[in-house]
């Protein structure tokens, strides 16, 4: 979670009644020295559908989580994915007009994945593979700096083609296609932890099942 001097830093604390100042370090009993290391920050990670406090994200931490996206692997190295920090409330509220779920509406930000589809070799591309790993990198970034997130893309990129007209509304080309959003914020509630099979029922040594 963010640390007190950080709020204090960018001018949150001050803004914060004590309620939400618990909220803020509900998950910081997680931390080791106030830091995770990088398997615990892995495993810590769930997708928050709660609601967020109005408390803005700085930019300098949108422009840290779209760096650590862009650091992914792609395929051929053809880079096919783009991304567009939205933190303005009148896009914000065009957006979420369009989206018409609950999911995310209270997010001070949040951040679009755009997929470029490149051909990497003959008929090959990657760019499924691309966007999902730069999601899951930023993921992570979103919750080492103390924020929580839902990767949402089901149901912006239904039938109704949800995702084309948030697409239009962010002025994005047509041979660019939003395929995710992320929201970003401080979780006003306690994240709920996703119950995960077993190691054993998914994973072994040596051959299928094996021990």
């Amino acid at each position: 979670m963010l640390s007190l001097r950080l709020l204090t830093k960018y001018g949150i604390h001050a803004n914060l009644d004590k309620k939400k100042v618990r909220a803020l370090s509900s998950f910081q009993s997680a931390r080791k020295g106030g830091k995770m290391n990088t398997i615990d920050l892995i495993k810590s990670r769930t997708s928050y559908r709660g609601t967020y406090l109005s408390t803005k994200v700085p930019r300098e931490h949108l422009k840290l989580i779209m760096e650590a996206g862009l650091a992914a692997p792609s395929g051929c190295n053809k880079q096919t994915t783009r991304l567009i920090a939205v933190d303005d409330e009148d896009t914000l509220a065009k957006l979420h007009e369009v989206i018409a779920s609950p999911l995310g509406e209270t997010a001070p930000a949040m951040i679009c994945v755009l997929a470029k589809k490149i051909i990497a070799y003959r008929d090959r591309c990657y760019y499924i593979q691309d966007y999902a790993a730069a999601i899951e990198n930023m993921l992570l970034a979103i919750i080492d700096l103390g924020y929580q997130s839902c990767w949402v893309e089901g149901h912006i990129t239904d039938t109704d083609q949800i995702c084309r007209k948030m697409a239009d509304i962010l002025e994005v080309p047509n041979d660019c296609e939003l395929v995710c959003f992320l929201p970003v914020g401080i979780a006003e509630k306690e994240c709920q932890k996703a119950v995960k099979l077993p190691f054993e029922e998914r994973a072994w040594f040596n051959k299928f099942g094996g021990r």
